[in-house]
């Protein structure tokens, strides 16, 4: 009798593991014949609108407009490259290019030399800020976008490129040079901000980014017997290779630590990444800066040097992008990167922000605070997860008067800096650098008959009030009134450029030594008035209250 119901019980379990491999197999063929119906749809509706639209179509835009539109619906992240984009998506992963070694703007019909990089075929040519570029190999490039140029611009390392440039107050210059092998440093700089606090800037997250900062920790402490503090300044960067940020991690935590996991749908996303070697130095005190524009990578550095409490966080709170994406070569030349799992770092926390799974009028939402959870950092502080990285030290964002947006936007203090540059030979070192009364009152002569015309927010106010009394009728009432404060406001506005000449005269400093020293001469000139660097110096000036920060007491 147990022999038999034991065979029983096998026919049952063989029937019910059948029955799971039929249901199985039913949910595959099913998930399948969806894919292909829905392709074959997809063929059809093509099909006609090559045959029977109206005017002719170009297949490959119209192609990649579909799969565009099919990606936008997941989440930002996820894009296709068709096999023109190929290049600039190589970039994007590598930091290099074969081109001039400069970025570019548009200013109306032409586009000017924005910043050359020091070290590279632009600069070497002494191709500077503010050159018109007129044409490129005997050809007018008159009506050409940034775009059309960038590609003109780039090609094959040992390529000859002839440039003709307009540069203001010389005239028409002819230059003739070779491009080169275009590699954007993670890390722009690193110098001694005083006598014992290290600066370390880290730009991007792209192959050698945390060798680059490994080396920048060594020399400063080699060439520096004083220093006994640093900043690793990750404001700004929009993060890159999630193993490169493992290894920025370890230039400060020691061999064998976890730093993240992924976990994906797919099994092979699902993966642990730990510090591999002996780190530079792991007792220096640190702190890193961060906004609202660090993510990605720099997430995963900054909350992993907190989940460890390694170092303290300062500035404003993160981004809040937990995803990882991964690259997919496809057919036909074409690539793709697509979000293939979530990121956690030690504390366990996902620091995604947004919901792309759940969209509301086909816009991802903020994750709720109710559904926002508690983690703890190493020393049993208190973190959370959905909100990106908070910093334990934070300082009011850094925004520019409205007047100095417009200066800049207008590009009315690019246009100063590039005259001053072409009637001033050189100037002092960044460091000691300072414009004087005389230059500012040049300045001020200099925008007389510019535009910068723009509106403060007791302006917006006041045109928002006028609207709703014009709604409600009162407007003829209170006409006279509106006209009154229009004027008052307006000869305020006059006086901006004095009331703000502090700020005014910063932004100049800055973009004229960057036009002698290019862009490390802009981070020094900005270090006297970084409110976050200043917290961090003070903090560092007071290492028992940054021993208590992280021991969360």
């Amino acid at each position: 009798m147990f022999r038999n119901f034991i065979k029983s019980k096998k026919k049952l379990l063989l029937t019910g593991i059948c029955f799971i491999g039929l249901f199985s197999a039913y949910k595959a063929s099913d998930e399948y014949f969806e894919v292909s119906k829905n392709l074959d749809i997809f063929a059809s509706v093509y099909k006609e609108i090559n045959i029977s639209y109206v005017d002719e179509v170009e297949p490959g835009a119209l192609v990649k407009t579909a799969i565009d539109a099919m990606l936008k619906s997941l989440d930002p992240y996820t894009n296709f490259y068709s096999e023109a984009q190929t290049e600039d998506y190589r970039f994007q992963v590598t930091g290099e290019y074969g081109g001039i070694g400069a970025t570019i703007r548009q200013r109306g019909d032409y586009v000017v030399i924005d910043d050359p990089y020091e070290g590279y075929p632009a600069q070497q040519a002494d191709l500077r800020a503010g050159d018109k570029i007129l044409e490129i190999d005997g050809k007018s490039v008159k009506g050409k976008t940034s775009d059309d140029m960038t590609k003109l611009l780039k090609g094959a390392a040992g390529t000859e490129i002839t440039m003709k440039v307009e540069r203001l107050g010389v005239g028409e210059l002819v230059k003739t040079f070779k491009r080169a092998r275009i590699k954007v440093n993670n890390v722009p700089y690193f110098g001694m901000i005083d006598k014992h606090t290290g600066y370390i800037k880290l730009t991007g997250f792209t192959p050698d980014a945390g060798k680059e900062v490994q080396d920048a920790l060594r020399s400063l402490k080699k060439n520096n017997e004083g220093m006994n503090s640093v900043i690793l300044d990750l404001r700004g960067n929009g993060g890159g290779l999630l193993h490169e940020a493992v290894n920025v991690v370890n230039t400060f935590i020691d061999k064998g630590e976890l730093v993240v996991k992924t976990k994906g749908r797919d099994q092979e996303n699902n993966r642990p990444y730990s510090t591999l070697d002996v780190a530079t130095d792991n007792e220096i005190p640190l702190v890193v800066l961060i906004d609202n524009n660090s993510a990605s990578a720099s997430e995963i550095v900054s909350g992993s040097i907190q989940d460890l409490d390694r170092g303290v966080l300062i500035g404003q709170k993160s981004f809040g992008k937990g995803l990882v994406q991964s690259s997919r070569v496809l057919t036909y030349n074409t690539q793709m990167k697509l979000t293939t799992s979530k990121y956690y770092i030690p504390s366990g926390r996902c620091i995604q922000k947004l919901d792309y799974s759940h969209k509301v009028n086909g816009k991802a939402e903020a994750i709720a605070d109710s559904l926002k959870r508690n983690f703890f950092t190493r020393n049993h502080r208190p973190v959370k997860d959905g909100e990106g990285v908070t910093p334990d030290l934070k300082t009011p964002e850094s925004k520019y008067s409205k007047i100095t947006q417009s200066l800049l936007s207008k590009s009315i203090i690019f246009d100063f800096a590039t005259q001053y540059r072409n009637t001033h030979p050189s100037i002092t070192m960044t460091r000691d650098f300072e414009l004087t009364d005389a230059d500012f009152e040049a300045f001020k002569a200099f925008t007389n008959d510019k535009d910068y015309n723009y509106n403060t927010d007791t302006e917006e106010a006041l045109k928002r009030f006028k609207e709703q009394a014009e709604k409600e009728n009162y407007l003829n009432d209170l006409k006279t009134e509106f006209e009154s404060l229009n004027e008052k406001l307006k000869g305020n506005k006059n006086n901006d450029l004095n009331k703000y000449k502090s700020e005014i005269m910063q932004v100049l400093e800055e973009e004229i030594a960057a036009r002698y020293y290019y862009e490390k001469a802009r981070i020094e000139a900005s270090f006297d008035n970084d409110a976050d660097i200043n917290e961090a110096l003070k903090l560092f000036s007071d290492l028992d209250k940054y021993k208590r920060i992280l021991a969360g007491k």
